[in-house]
């Protein structure tokens, strides 16, 4: 696995997790627009403490998991199954978010700590990210340390970047967000973790691999390579 491969991935990974419409979002603009700021920036730190544990852990697990490679079937299987039934039930449920309001309300600085744990609690006890992490790390099981770091560091670097942007365009967010496109943005959504979970499902059962392609050195690298290994590569 090439490095490049593993920050594409990873910036199309935290790209559909950032866009993703949930409470985080939603909270994201009620304590930006009620509070300040802020406290939309000690919201979003919580949120990403969770994901890192979620990542780091998954991780570690991970590890393990390369001794079940000869079950990776039906670890894949699992795992299909698990984003189809996530990507119905987001296409079948009606959502119906509650809107921020406008007012602002004066806190304290005692009060960020709080906003910091409710946002690790709300992405930590949320399903879809369970489900979105664990899909993310047992699909890169039997990868490198390198490249699982490079993809994970990714992405979590652009859901902080993105989600700090949500903060400073909550107002201009909250206008945009009509029930309507809510509704729309998450049947989006769950499409797309349906669709991931019938690839994974028919590449395991038809037994796809896709193979990255080589990357090969420029002509001059090689002929430069050659030279010094010529002049200078004996001992």
């Amino acid at each position: 696995m090439h490095i490049l491969d593993a920050v594409i991935k990873g910036l199309l990974l935290g790209l559909f997790m950032a866009i993703s419409v949930g409470p985080t979002l939603f909270a994201v603009l009620r304590y930006s627009l009620n509070h300040s700021y802020r406290a939309g920036i000690a919201f979003i730190a919580g949120v990403s403490l969770s994901d890192i544990l979620y990542v780091t852990v998954a991780n570690v697990a991970a590890e393990w998991l390369e001794l079940l490679h000869e079950y990776e079937k039906y670890i894949a299987y699992g795992g299909a199954i698990i984003l189809i039934a996530a990507g119905l039930a987001g296409l079948i449920r009606k959502y119906r978010p509650i809107r921020p309001n406008a007012k602002t309300v004066t806190i304290s600085g005692g009060h960020y700590f709080r906003i910091f744990s409710s946002g690790f609690l709300i992405n930590t006890i949320n399903p879809g990210v369970i489900i979105i992490w664990l899909g993310a790390v047992t699909a890169t099981a039997n990868t490198s340390s390198l490249y699982r770091i490079m993809l994970f560091g990714t992405c979590l670097g652009l859901i902080l970047t993105v989600d700090v942007c949500k903060v400073f365009l909550a107002d201009a967010i909250r206008r945009k967000l009509t029930l309507r496109r809510v509704m729309y943005l998450q049947k989006i959504s769950a499409g797309c973790i349906l669709s991931i979970g019938i690839a994974l499902l028919l590449s395991t059962a038809l037994n796809i691999h896709f193979k990255q392609p080589e990357i090969k050195q420029p002509q001059a690298y090689q002929h430069f390579q050659s030279a010094y290994t010529t002049n200078f590569g004996k001992a």
